[in-house]
């Protein structure tokens, strides 16, 4: 069974965005409204540019889908651009003045050029909607297994929405989120959305730019997704790569995160208990008081809930600019302006979520495999009758060991 993968290409001004999974199993419902949907929030939010009124994102599918289920061949998906004008001079000229906070000084001199213009096309969050695709589509997987991912803004600025979120209320909280303009759970009239709001308004007028904190939950996952025998197949170092592989994230926590440096280890580390009556649940009957860890430990799940965190940096484009040099005289000059958002906070959620569910799709494959989906589930289905009827055999008697 290959890997899950996925990889994608186009810039943020050319023809389209185009993506290539491989590794989904044969039969799985390819549910293209799921796609399209997550497609359509990550144009949404308060606070976005004058592209999102251009582009309308749908996904074409050309090649692994065959009457709505995968065949088991890679998965070709496609994002047009309305907005296509790479080699348009007179709309995308060169530019000599690097933003900073952007890719633009940086690949500039790396590719040997005084002009940022194709660093910053690269560099764009453009990018972002062939992940989303990729994302979501692994998102049919996983509901194929019951595994769910929820994600919202938590706070931008000194907004924060301080609502918990769990495996019985996140349904309920699905609703208000996509009311609100800002992807907040309280709602399109809860405090939090409207001082969000506020304040991304106040920014627009100072002509600048605001960043925020957007936060991911996994539900349904079993112990044992990820390794801990290679630090590389460790879920929460992937999940961390993957977030911070978004642009304009400049940090990633996974539960409790920087605050584990503020507590002791008696109020950081979460006491197991066991449930007889939730046996039957992936989580095999193991519970915790807390979920400060995140619910990983060791670079696997361990039953819990995912929390993952990232935080987004404000936008590096500002209206009013910001002191720059010119890359062609090294003289003194204003940062260039490319249209861009106020704030996208609430879109980098949606990028954050997607890339997050395939991160665990991924490890999902890996632990249960198949080349088909009715393999998959029945793969996954042994796993946890064997786990439930553990132990199998007496302590320390698990085989000969030969001198």
């Amino acid at each position: 069974m290959p890997a899950l993968t996925y990889q994608t290409a186009g810039e943020s001004h050319g023809p389209a965005l185009v993506t290539i999974v491989s590794g989904m199993p044969a039969g799985l419902d390819v549910d293209l409204t799921l796609i399209n949907g997550e497609l359509h929030r990550r144009q949404g939010g308060y606070g976005r540019g004058g592209r999102q009124r251009i582009e309308t994102d749908t996904v074409e599918v050309l090649s692994g889908v065959r009457r709505g289920r995968a065949t088991g061949s890679p998965i070709t998906l496609v994002v047009r651009n309305r907005d296509s004008r790479i080699d348009d001079l007179a709309k995308t000229p060169p530019v000599y003045t690097p933003r900073p906070g952007h890719a633009d000084l940086a690949g500039s001199i790396k590719y040997l050029t005084t002009d940022c213009r194709e660093t910053l096309e690269r560099a764009s969050a453009r990018e972002t909607a062939a992940r989303v695709a990729a994302g979501a589509l692994s998102r049919c997987l996983l509901r194929a297994v019951h595994i769910h991912v929820f994600g919202f803004v938590r706070s931008i600025l000194d907004a924060a929405w301080d609502g918990l979120v769990s495996e019985a209320n996140w349904p309920s909280l699905v609703s208000p989120r996509d009311a609100s303009e800002v992807y907040c759970p309280d709602g399109a009239d809860g405090p939090a959305t409207k001082r969000m709001c506020e304040i991304i308004r106040q920014a627009k007028i100072d002509k600048d730019t605001v960043g925020g904190l957007v936060e991911t939950h996994v539900f349904g996952c079993p112990p044992g997704l990820g390794s801990t025998m290679n630090w590389f197949e460790r879920l929460d170092a992937r999940l961390a790569a993957a977030v911070m592989g978004i642009q304009a994230f400049k940090a990633v926590e996974i539960g409790l995160g920087r605050d584990c440096a503020a507590r002791p280890g008696s109020r950081v580390h979460d006491p197991i208990r066991f449930d007889a009556t939730r046996v039957g649940t992936p989580s095999l009957g193991f519970t915790r008081d807390t979920n400060n860890a995140g619910g990983i430990e060791g670079g696997m799940t361990n039953g819990a809930p995912v929390v993952v965190r990232g935080t987004m940096k404000p936008i590096s484009t500002l209206l009013r600019g910001m002191p720059s040099v010119d890359l062609n005289t090294k003289s003194a000059a204003t940062s260039a302006y490319e249209r861009s958002d106020i704030c996208a906070v609430s879109a980098a959620g949606v990028v954050m979520e997607n890339v997050v569910a395939f991160e665990v799709a991924r490890a999902f494959m890996e632990k249960f495999g198949g080349d088909t989906v009715e393999e998959l589930r029945n793969n996954y289905t042994s796993f946890l009758r064997l786990a439930r009827a553990l132990p199998h055999e007496a302590p320390m008697d698990r085989g000969t060991v030969i001198a």
